[in-house]
């Protein structure tokens, strides 16, 4: 979980940049990046000078007209700025098989944030499940805890920096299991006791995906909870909300409380208004959150600029279908008269749970991607729409 590169801004800051038309001393470098425009992060005007970098590091700013480099880049009419830190990757199984993670690099970016679940801690009934659900891309579960899946990909070898939040849903996995249940004390007692023990060894925070069973089955007060332990080694509570459309003022409302209640720093992913009726909601969210923060919450929020999400289309089934976990879902699927109530309540609008079908507008606008079944494959570009 080590974070060096991702310094590199600090580093940009802190280095003493050469006067106008003044050269810095004759010195080799192992890249030397000349001429391209400087935008270092913080807001003040970008700045044509040079940049030199030794090992893993920036040491050098300004200009570098005396220097020499094993590698030099012609950066004339090119921004040169401090890499981008992806603050909800889900490239954690694509980074097993490989580590170059070109899609991301290619776009600037040197750090991934993994959220929303995460790849530890697992217990043995959580290792079979992984891997039973491995779809075309396959790999062995040899690690236990979230730190030791980390250290797994840096041996194995990446060329990003890595880390990881701590999902509450994977937590609640772990101690109680796919049903839709509260902890005991006892168990909320080992809930929190996995969280110290990965915060100890680097986790970020705490993050979840409350429209996803079985994250969907906690409440409130379980989340507090454990955004409290993560409080005591200055973690961060980031979260896809209960709700992103019918109930978006709701889930704003449960973030702050968390956020004021465990005494940390709150993030909420990608802020959005899904469905039309719900578009008009946005300005009174942010004002609810510029509030917040004006009252002592520190709590963000970031949104991605398109009219579009990715899911599974589980995530238009109502949560109740998934108590149990996936095999129990699978076998209420089969039985007709409870297929025929699942395919009601998603026909009809609620309050209740995030039905993204709906939200969605039609079934035309639900493209499909990608199966897992060979059967299936030949879906994948089309919409719910097309009859195969």
């Amino acid at each position: 979980m080590r974070l060096h590169k991702y310094l590199a801004l600090l580093l940009m800051l802190v280095l003493p940049l050469a006067a106008a038309g003044q050269a810095l001393r004759t010195e080799d470098f192992d890249v030397l990046i000349k001429g391209g425009t400087v935008y270092d992060g913080t807001g003040r005007a970008p700045r044509r000078v040079d940049v030199a970098i030794k090992g893993d590091r920036v040491v050098a700013i300004g200009n570098l007209s005396r220097a020499r480099g094993q590698n030099v880049v012609d950066a004339r009419g090119l921004a040169v700025a401090p890499g981008f830190i992806n603050m909800l990757s889900h490239s954690e199984v694509s980074l097993i098989i490989d580590g170059r993670s070109m899609g991301e690099l290619k776009q600037g970016i040197t750090t991934q944030i993994f959220g929303e679940f995460s790849m530890g801690p697992l217990n043995d009934k959580m290792k079979q499940r992984k891997f039973a659900t491995q779809g075309d891309v396959k790999f062995d579960v040899t690690w236990t805890t979230l730190a030791e899946y980390l250290t797994f990909l840096e041996k194995r070898g990446v060329s990003q920096n890595v880390a990881s939040f701590i999902g509450a849903p994977t937590i609640r996995e772990y101690v109680i299991g796919l049903d839709d249940k509260p902890p005991t004390p006892e168990q909320l007692e080992h809930m929190r006791e996995l969280v110290k023990g990965e915060m100890e060894h680097g986790a970020l925070g705490i993050t979840t995906a409350l429209i996803y069973p079985p994250a969907f089955f906690a409440k409130t007060d379980e989340l507090i909870e454990l955004c409290k332990v993560a409080a005591k080694y200055k973690g961060k509570y980031t979260a896809h909300m209960r709700s992103e459309g019918n109930q978006l003022i709701e889930g704003v409302q449960e973030t702050i409380r968390i956020s004021r209640e465990a005494g940390l720093p709150a993030e909420i992913y990608h802020l959005k208004a899904s469905g039309t009726p719900n578009w008009p909601k946005m300005d009174q969210v942010i004002r609810m959150i510029e509030d917040a923060r004006r009252q002592g919450v520190k709590i963000t929020a970031d949104m991605y600029t398109y009219t579009a999400g990715g899911t599974g289309l589980d995530a238009s089934m109502p949560p109740w279908v998934f108590d149990g976990g996936p095999e129990a879902a699978y076998k209420r699927l089969q039985d007709p008269a409870t297929r025929k109530r699942i395919a009601e309540a998603v026909r009809t609008p609620t309050n209740e749970w995030e039905n993204l079908y709906l939200l969605s507008g039609s079934p035309d606008h639900l493209l499909l991607l990608g199966f897992k079944s060979e059967a299936l494959k030949p879906l994948a570009g089309k919409t719910l729409a097309v009859r195969a």
